[in-house]
């Protein structure tokens, strides 16, 4: 039986000029267009918020990034809900 480690794989990428390894199961494709889709996003805050220093901006890149998700998810619920009332004919 294969180990599940067998599946991982090391990429390094860079996120706001600084390189990490990420160890994942995930094709290094997709590590890096996530890597690319923080680096963005910690710039475009940084745009808006010049004068913080790497930490807090990594703080609110996260909250944004979390602000961004949840926003998504009830986006979802909501499409869920308007699907299951027009199968339902409740509109």
């Amino acid at each position: 039986m294969s180990d599940q480690k067998d599946n991982k794989q090391r990429i390094t990428v860079s996120i706001y000029g600084q390189p990490y390894t990420v160890v994942g199961q995930e094709s290094p494709a997709y590590v890096k267009e996530v890597a690319k889709a923080v680096d963005q996003k910690m710039r475009e805050v940084k745009k808006h918020n010049p004068y913080l220093d790497t930490t807090r901006l990594a703080v609110l890149t996260a909250v944004n990034v979390v602000d961004d998700y949840f926003k998504v998810l009830e986006e979802l619920e909501q499409l869920k809900q308007k699907s299951e009332r027009s199968t339902t004919g409740d509109e």
